[in-house]
C-alpha cells in the first residue's frame, strides 16, 4: 500500500506540474535550442528566402564587427559598475536597518522595493523627466545651486549617457538585494554572534567572521541574478536612448539586427549568434560567481 500510495503522490505531483513543465518546454528549451540550431545559419525574415547552413560564420563575423564588440564593451561596462555597486550598497542599507523597529523596517523595505514592482516602462519616463535636457528637474536644480551654468545633455552626451543609465540601473535593482540581505541577517545565529562579543570580537570581526559566511548563499543568489538581470538590460536603452549616445549593448543590438537594420529583412541567423555568445558570457560569470562563493 505505502508503493501505491507513494506513486499516486508521485503521479499527482508531476500533474500538478505539468502546466508549468509545458510553458517551460515550449517557451524556453524549444526555443533554446532553436536559436542555437539558427545561429549556424543565415536566416532571416524573409519567408522566400533559402535557410543555408553556414556553420561558424557568423560567430567568426561577430569579432570583426565593431559594433557588436562596442556593444560588448557596453555591456561589460554595465556589469562590471552595477553589479558591486548595488551588492555592496544593499548590504550596507541592509546592515544599517535590520534592527530597527518592525514599522520602521517595513516602510525602508517598502521604499527601496518600490522600483522593482513598478513597471520598467513607468520607471523610465519618470528618469526620462528628470534627466530631461530642457525642462528636467536634474538641470533645474543643478542650475538654481550654481553647480552648472547651462543645460547638459544628459541622454544625448557619450560618455555622460552610460552613466545615467548606470544610476537608473542601480536604483532600480538594490530593492530586492536589500530585502533579501534582511532576511538573510535575520536568520544569523545569534548564539555565535553573542558567544563572539563575550570573547572581545569587534563589530567588523563579527560581521567578517560569523555573519558574512552565513550570508553568503544569499550574496551568491544576489550577484547572480544581478549580473543575469544586466547583461539582459533591454527595455531600459531602447525608452531612453534607443542604443545612441554611446550605450548600445549586446541585447539591443540583438533587436536591431533582428528586426531593423536590414533591407525589409532580419539577420535572425547572425543575431541568434549574438545571442548564444552573450548566453555563454553569462554562463562563464555565474559559473565563477559560484565557484567562488563555494570557496568562501
Amino acid at each position: 500500500m505505502s508503493r501505491t500510495l507513494q506513486r499516486r503522490e508521485n503521479v499527482s505531483g508531476y500533474l500538478f506540474m505539468l502546466p508549468s513543465l509545458i510553458f517551460f518546454v515550449g517557451f524556453i528549451i524549444i526555443p533554446m535550442f532553436m536559436c542555437i540550431g539558427m545561429s549556424f545559419t543565415d536566416a532571416n525574415l524573409n519567408a522566400k528566402a533559402a535557410t543555408n547552413f553556414v556553420g561558424l560564420t557568423n560567430f567568426i563575423n561577430l569579432w570583426q564587427d565593431a559594433k557588436f564588440l562596442d556593444a560588448l564593451k557596453n555591456t561589460f561596462l554595465l556589469v562590471v559598475v552595477t553589479v558591486p555597486a548595488v551588492t555592496l550598497f544593499s548590504l550596507w542599507v541592509s546592515s544599517a536597518i535590520y534592527k530597527l523597529h518592525s514599522a520602521a523596517l517595513s516602510a525602508f523595505r517598502c521604499i527601496f522595493y518600490l522600483p522593482v514592482v513598478t513597471g520598467s516602462v513607468a520607471v523610465t519616463v519618470v528618469w526620462k523627466w528628470i534627466l530631461d535636457n530642457y525642462n528636467g528637474i536634474l538641470n533645474s536644480a543643478l542650475k538654481s545651486a550654481g553647480i552648472i551654468g547651462k543645460n547638459i545633455n544628459w541622454l544625448g552626451t557619450s560618455g555622460i549617457t552610460i552613466w545615467c543609465i548606470i544610476l537608473i540601473m542601480f536604483t532600480t535593482y538594490v530593492g530586492q538585494p536589500i530585502v533579501l540581505y534582511v532576511s538573510a541577517l535575520g536568520n544569523v545565529d545569534q548564539s555565535l554572534v553573542e558567544a563572539a562579543q563575550v570573547d572581545g570580537a569587534t563589530n567588523f570581526q563579527v560581521f567578517w567572521r560569523i555573519k558574512w559566511p552565513q550570508m553568503m548563499p544569499t550574496t551568491l543568489y544576489i550577484l547572480v541574478i544581478t549580473t543575469i538581470n544586466t547583461f539582459q538590460c533591454f527595455a531600459l536603452i531602447q525608452l531612453l536612448t534607443s542604443g545612441g549616445s554611446g550605450t548600445n549593448t549586446v541585447m539591443y543590438y540583438i533587436y536591431q539586427t533582428a528586426f531593423k537594420l536590414t533591407e525589409q529583412t532580419g539577420h535572425f541567423g547572425y543575431a541568434n549568434a549574438m545571442g548564444v555568445t552573450l548566453a555563454i558570457f553569462i554562463a562563464i560569470l555565474s559559473a565563477i560567481q559560484f565557484r567562488l562563493g563555494k570557496e568562501k
